[in-house]
């Protein structure tokens, strides 16, 4: 584990702040040449930085997590988030976390996946639904691993029938929706991916000094693994340094498929479990 600078630590944290968890290439490339290692020692070492962004009132267990796509050369950070007051089922796990991060950022596929602690079972069961999952490199604190050694015997999209995985271009099709939503909002139901249920969706948290946030649903095979679009925007928000109660919101929306309306449900109960009282708009395509 290499020793990182107070100086260079809060340089790798602004970064992160303002780019809802994105580490570019060209800062990891300066990295890797200063400190003269490679990318698997570095993305160990960035761990604790990613641990800081966890929010973890129930567990006070921080996890980090970082995904890397040595094609792209960028790297994607991941923090738990814990909810109080509401069902442990809806924790985010920094895993979830990151691979949401690189999705969102339009990463079609991962090499390697550094963690601060070993995965459970809900995690290598969501690792498993990612493209091209079995050619993941898993770095853990003491090892270097695979989801096949991690996750033998799997039960995975193939079983259901589904020919597609998350983060798979196929997933990227267009859906035309007259709903007077933004168009970042509307790319975000278009690009959901809900193989199983059908029901796409995405949501919207936008503030007033802050930029708006987006989260989309993300399905898992084994159904409880799966990431809602509101937990898959309250990471983001976490990986920006900010809690939703620490900020002014204009406007929460959530975009769903008419035919099901299963995330409605969802939104409401992890909204209830923050201090202030929110509204979600809600919009249904038909």
């Amino acid at each position: 584990m290499l020793i990182i600078s107070k100086e260079i630590e809060q340089k790798i944290q602004q970064t992160v702040k303002s780019s809802n968890g994105v580490l570019p290439k060209p800062l990891l490339d300066m990295l890797m040449g200063e400190f003269s290692v490679d990318i698997e020692t570095l993305l160990q070492s960035l761990l604790p930085i990613a641990a800081t962004f966890s929010i973890a009132p129930v567990s006070n267990f921080n996890v980090g997590a970082i995904a890397y796509n040595k094609n792209s050369g960028n790297a994607y950070l991941g923090s738990n988030l814990e909810f109080n007051h509401a069902a442990l089922c809806l924790v985010v796990h920094a895993e979830q976390s990151a691979i949401n991060t690189a999705w969102l950022n339009g990463e079609t596929q991962l090499t390697h996946l550094a963690i601060t602690d070993a995965p459970c079972g809900h995690c290598r069961q969501f690792i498993n639904e990612v493209n091209l999952a079995q050619q993941i490199q898993i770095l853990l604190p003491q090892v270097s691993t695979s989801l096949n050694e991690l996750l033998p015997h799997s039960f995975g999209p193939a079983d259901l029938g589904n020919k597609t995985r998350l983060l798979d271009k196929e997933e990227m099709q267009t859906v035309d929706t007259s709903l007077e939503i933004s168009t970042e909002l509307k790319s975000h139901y278009n690009s959901s991916y809900a193989p199983y249920s059908g029901n796409k969706s995405a949501v919207e948290i936008k503030t007033a000094k802050h930029g708006s946030f987006y989260g989309r649903y993300a399905e898992n095979v084994a159904y409880n693994p799966s990431l809602s679009p509101l937990q898959s925007a309250l990471s983001q928000m976490a990986l920006s340094g900010l809690d939703l109660d620490e900020v002014e919101v204009v406007e929460i929306t959530l975009v769903e498929t008419e035919q099901y309306k299963n995330q409605s449900g969802v939104a409401d109960v992890v909204l209830n479990s923050f201090t202030g009282k929110y509204e979600i708009k809600k919009a249904y395509v038909s």
